[in-house]
């Protein structure tokens, strides 16, 4: 009997560890990469301040910026939990195509070539690119980029507009602190660099300056997601609140100060 007993109570227990190891596998209480999760999981490449960049003052190495705090926003509307994976700028789309990400923030253009790989949402801020080069080096136009060798992000809309200068020997890095040393090694002579990420990196290395180009084609950011995501639809309208209701423009203010440029309604 006793014997019996012993049976009966193992096989409940067991039964009850597979219930609950399902339960769990099925509610993704550990996150995931669905839209069903409660955890969602962002992909960035912190490198690219303000939009996002590690934080070491405090030692804590946490990961912020703009698009962080907008990320945290959207995703406490929805009543989820937001995790970061920090990973190079060239990863981020192969990692929503292989739905190890729910969706990418990282300063990221919609171009017609990724929206083939990738749905977006609406665009949330507009910015230019900028010539970041030694100061008096007279590199202020893409014309004078003509034989010249020019550091790029890998995988960035500045790597294509680069490719499309005629004359320019295009260098493409994973980091933008890479390349704000190739420059002053002069291991190239300038970087193509996105407005509001330059201007931090050119007043903390006063022997830099830039000088804007104007925009041509695909420009502004969008949050990018795995084609056929349905939280599309569930981030768009929190991104239209967030524009009419001051959110955005006080985070604009925050990370960009108060003359940068307002964000872009979808038309």
């Amino acid at each position: 009997m006793k014997r019996l007993r012993f049976l009966l109570t193992a096989f409940l227990s067991a039964l009850l560890t597979v219930t609950a190891v399902a339960a769990c596998n099925a509610g993704g209480g550990g996150g995931g990469t669905t839209a069903g999760n409660a955890t969602l999981i962002m992909a960035t490449s912190a490198d690219y301040p303000p939009y996002e960049y590690v934080d070491s003052s405090s030692g804590s190495q946490e990961i912020v910026g703009f698009d962080i705090d907008i990320a945290k926003y959207i995703t406490g509307e929805l009543g989820r939990e937001l995790r970061i994976d920090n990973i190079d700028f060239n990863g981020l789309i192969p990692a929503l195509q292989s739905k190890r990400a729910d969706f990418v923030m990282a300063g990221m253009t919609p171009t017609e070539e990724r929206k083939q790989n990738v749905d977006f949402s609406s665009i949330y801020f507009e910015a230019k690119n900028t010539i970041v080069a030694k100061a008096g080096s007279n590199l202020t136009s893409a014309a004078s980029l003509n034989g010249k060798t020019v550091a790029v992000q890998l995988g960035s809309i500045q790597e294509q507009a680069a490719k499309e200068m005629q004359g320019a020997e295009v260098k493409s890095l994973n980091r933008i602190s890479e390349m704000i040393q190739e420059l002053k090694s002069g291991r190239v002579e300038a970087l193509i660099v996105e407005d509001t990420v330059a201007k931090g990196y050119v007043e903390s290395n006063p022997d830099l300056e830039l000088n804007v180009i104007p925009n041509e084609g695909a420009s502004g950011s969008a949050i990018a997601f795995p084609k056929g995501s349905e939280l599309v639809a569930q981030f768009n309208p929190i991104l239209e609140e967030m524009k009419t209701n001051g959110t955005m423009d006080e985070l604009i203010a925050k990370w960009f100060g108060e003359n940068s440029p307002a964000p872009t309604s979808e038309s």
